[in-house]
C-alpha cells in the first residue's frame, strides 16, 4: 500500500467521460476519487462534505465554469490543489485557469498517464503544464528582467491599471466589454508573475514596462 492516498474530487458533467476519468484515475493504488460532481455549484457542495487534496476539473462546466470553479475553491478551499482539464488548446484558457489559482493544465486527448503525473504534481505542490500547451506560457514571457511580450490592448489595460482605474473604468475608455478587461487582468498576473493588480502595476513601472 502507497504511504499516502491523493483524495480526489473529480467534476465533469459528461457522465461518460466522468466513468472514465474515474476508472482511469482509481487504477492507481496511490489515487482515489472520493466524491464527484456535474457541475461547479456541486462541487462546492462536495468539499464542504468530504476532505479532498485534488480537484480535477472540466473547464466547460454548466452554469459557473471550470476557471470560477477553481477560483472558488481557492477562496474557500486554499489546500486543495487543482487540476484543470479541457478539450482545447487556447492560449486565453491556459492563462485564466493559472490565474485562478489551478496547478495544473491538461488536455483530454492526453494520454492516461500525462493525466496521472499531472494530478500527482498537484498533490505534491508542483505545477504541470500539458506540454502541448506549455509553449503559451513560453511565448509569453521573456527572459528574466525584460519585459514581457504584451499584446496592444493587454498593454493599454496595464497602463489604466498603473493608472489606478478600475475595470469599469477602464472597459470604458478602451471600448470593450468589462469581462473582456477582467481577462486582459488575469493574464497580466500570470505573464508578470504578479499576485494582485496593484503588484503587477507597480513592478511594471519599476521595471520601466510603462
Amino acid at each position: 500500500m502507497p504511504e499516502r492516498v491523493i483524495r480526489i474530487l473529480l467534476v465533469e458533467d459528461h457522465a461518460f467521460t466522468r466513468d472514465g476519468l474515474r476508472a482511469t484515475l482509481n487504477l492507481e493504488a496511490d489515487l482515489h476519487v472520493v466524491t464527484e460532481a456535474h457541475s461547479g455549484e456541486e462541487a462546492l457542495e462536495r468539499l464542504a462534505q468530504v476532505e479532498v487534496d485534488v480537484a480535477v476539473v472540466d473547464i466547460g462546466l454548466p452554469g459557473i465554469d471550470g476557471i470560477q470553479t477553481a477560483a472558488e475553491i481557492k477562496r474557500g478551499w486554499p489546500e486543495v490543489q487543482i487540476v484543470i482539464l479541457t478539450a482545447h488548446d487556447l492560449r486565453q484558457e491556459v492563462f485564466a485557469a493559472l490565474a485562478s489559482g489551478a496547478a495544473a493544465y491538461c488536455l483530454k486527448s492526453a494520454k492516461p498517464e500525462l493525466l496521472l503525473l499531472a494530478v500527482r504534481a498537484a498533490a505534491a505542490g508542483s505545477a504541470y503544464l500539458d506540454p502541448q500547451v506549455a509553449h503559451h506560457v513560453l511565448g509569453g514571457m521573456r527572459a528574466p528582467g525584460a519585459a514581457p511580450v504584451l499584446p496592444p490592448l493587454e498593454l493599454e489595460v496595464l497602463r489604466l491599471i498603473a493608472d489606478g482605474l478600475p475595470n469599469k473604468e477602464i472597459a470604458a475608455q478602451l471600448g470593450v466589454g468589462v469581462s473582456t478587461v477582467k481577462l486582459c487582468v488575469q493574464k497580466l498576473l500570470v505573464k508578470l508573475q504578479a499576485a494582485d493588480r496593484t503588484q503587477a502595476a507597480v513592478k511594471a513601472l519599476r521595471q520601466g514596462w510603462l
